[in-house]
């Protein structure tokens, strides 16, 4: 079952992240992928995620389809014209790739080439627009293509933004654009997902949402999220639990487990999007402490 097949059927669906190594050396990525392999509908792989060179979204992803596993090719706009934009969205469909990731990206600025100059010709809503036309058949500049690819396109939004409002009326662009299904930035509070459903269903919102996870290692990388990533709020209680904690790795995977079956049971989500980032061995874990 594809994971449009297992939203569409209001399935329970879970989806995780892998980063692709950088250098050349994919061991890592098809032991990972090899331990989470039939234990979740699809793997997300970053395009070049904070803005840090690595093997592209679209290598990483193929390495992923030759391992039978289905992936969810991230890519953004930061660093492609609408040429290049096209010309990979062309490439990952001919490959076999439908799952699309639309995303604007980071500043070079908060990478590890910090000089870089950025593209950013399009935003999340454009790459939409632009695969949405390719399944129409056409580029971007109305000229045929000879076979039109399919895609199941996705977006992200952000749960925990002051209005909600706003992030509301992005979702809506985004849908109109042609996403079908959302990623959520990571969400530490189960009362933040209750808002955010009760806006979508004030704005008459029907779209399928995958509420992003980030199993916490350590109190220091919660204060730090709170401190540097927009859109993430931490709960002190859950920092102290982990202050407290012996194991405070193991701590912060059953916070997350927890938090994945409240979800589930209170039917908050059509899903969850662990991002388990540089501790990806720690997915199947995860995963049976979840009961998933």
């Amino acid at each position: 079952m594809t994971l449009k097949q297992k939203l569409d059927s209001g399935q329970f669906a879970v989806t995780c992240e892998l980063a692709p190594p950088k250098g050349i050396d994919t061991t890592r990525l098809k032991e990972c992928a090899r331990a989470i392999k039939g234990r979740v509908d699809a793997v997300n792989t970053t395009d070049f995620q904070s803005a840090v060179v690595r093997m592209s979204s679209l290598g990483a992803s193929l390495i992923l389809l030759q391992e039978g596993i289905e992936p969810v090719m991230q890519i953004t706009g930061r660093d492609r014209n609408r040429i290049a934009i096209q010309g990979e969205l062309l490439s990952a469909a001919a490959l076999g790739i439908k799952n699309i990731l639309a995303l604007t990206g980071d500043h070079p600025y908060f990478g590890d080439h910090k000089t870089t100059k950025p593209v950013f010709e399009l935003d999340s809503v454009n790459i939409l627009q632009i695969a949405s036309t390719l399944m129409q058949g056409q580029d971007f500049a109305g000229n045929p293509l000879n076979k039109a690819p399919e895609f199941y396109l996705g977006a992200s939004v952000t749960p925990f933004y002051d209005p909600v409002e706003l992030q509301i009326i992005k979702m809506q662009k985004k849908i109109k654009a042609g996403a079908k299904f959302f990623q959520t930035q990571a969400v530490y509070d189960i009362e933040v997902l209750k808002n955010l459903k009760q806006k979508t269903k004030e704005h008459h919102i029907q779209t399928k949402i995958l509420a992003g996870i980030i199993p916490l290692k350590s109190p220091g990388m919660a204060n730090y999220m709170n401190k540097n990533v927009p859109g993430i709020h931490v709960p002190e209680e859950i920092i102290e639990r982990l202050k407290k904690a012996e194991d405070k790795q193991k701590e912060g995977l059953k916070i997350a487990a927890e938090l994945i079956q409240q979800i589930k049971q209170q039917n908050l989500a059509d899903g969850v999007h662990i991002m388990a980032i540089g501790a990806e061995e720690n997915v199947p874990l995860l995963l049976d402490l979840s009961n998933l």
